[in-house]
């Protein structure tokens, strides 16, 4: 089996990790957080989200954060943006992506943004082109690619159709996103293979959630059809809203253990990144949901 040689990670956790967190975390602490992630490495941040406070009241500080982080060159910075209002609201920040969403499930599409599939990326096409106008680059993350709480299974080709729904409207790259964390390894490629009929495998990446544990078993599974773009969340932060105690984000230091291991480069250093785990962890007063983070900072201890 041919490996990709290097592998770029996206860490979500200043964004997607910290959205649902109950308690309020303040703006000095996320730029903390950004910063110990470029120090350790990464290259890509997906920072923070601008969407109506009264919805996610944890984003409300999404200038003040994009304006606190010390950028640096060759780290790309993402932001959520779900309409023009936000797009409007983001462009001032100079994110040097923005990310827009669109599921692969009619019902969850329904439930969560009271419109089908097909009107929700309708809905984002002037964003993409405001994005485009300004020279900024547009992801496309696709939910439920494999599962969805209210409809079940999801059909491969409901991927397929939201890519291309996706690349007809300009989406530059796409994330193929298991929401849920239920996918296992052949559902998983047979998603990514999906969405790589239309976008190219440098534009295509793997979300995975780790509810079910199956979150490192379907990195494989990527990895094996090509796949080396990933998203993943330091410390294993963010929870996942539809599952009832599941967790979220696989943790990015397990990623990066699970890479390394298998001699593929990453540019991350597993120490630094553990202790930018250790940071955040320590802020919300829980253990790290990294498995490789709990066991090297015992053997640390030791």
């Amino acid at each position: 089996m041919k490996y990709p040689a290097r592998v770029k990670i996206i860490d979500v956790g200043p964004r997607d990790g910290l959205q649902n967190e109950k308690q309020p975390v303040p703006a000095a602490v996320k730029i903390e957080l950004v910063q110990r992630l470029q120090d350790a490495g990464l290259k890509e941040i997906e920072v923070t989200s601008y969407v109506s406070p009264k919805w996610v009241p944890q984003m409300a500080d999404n200038a003040e954060v994009m304006a606190g982080i010390e950028r640096r060159s060759g780290v790309l910075y993402s932001v959520l943006t779900p309409n023009l209002k936000g797009f409007e609201a983001a462009v001032a920040s100079k994110p040097d992506e923005i990310v827009v969403f669109g599921a692969a499930s009619e019902a969850f599409s329904q439930k969560n943004i009271n419109c089908s599939i097909a009107e929700s990326i309708e809905r984002f096409a002037p964003v993409v082109q405001a994005a485009m106008d300004a020279g900024i680059a547009v992801r496309g993350a696709i939910s439920c690619t494999v599962g969805c709480p209210y409809e079940g299974e999801i059909a491969p080709e409901k991927v397929g159709y939201v890519a291309q729904l996706m690349k007809g409207i300009g989406v530059q790259r796409v994330d193929v996103a298991d929401t849920i964390g239920v996918g296992t390894p052949i559902k998983v490629q047979k998603a990514l293979e999906a969405a790589l009929a239309h976008f190219s495998i440098d534009q295509v990446s793997g979300h995975f959630h780790d509810t079910y544990g199956q979150a490192l078993s379907n990195t494989l599974a990527a990895l094996e059809v090509g796949v080396w773009n990933f998203q993943s969340s330091v410390a294993g932060l963010g929870g996942c809203p539809y599952a009832k105690g599941a967790t979220g984000n696989v943790a990015t230091e397990d990623v990066v253990y699970l890479l390394q291991g298998m001699g593929i480069e990453t540019g991350i250093d597993l120490d630094k990144l553990i202790d930018a785990g250790q940071f955040i962890s320590d802020h919300l007063g829980r253990p790290t949901q990294s498995r490789v983070a709990k066991a090297l900072l015992t053997k640390r201890a030791g």
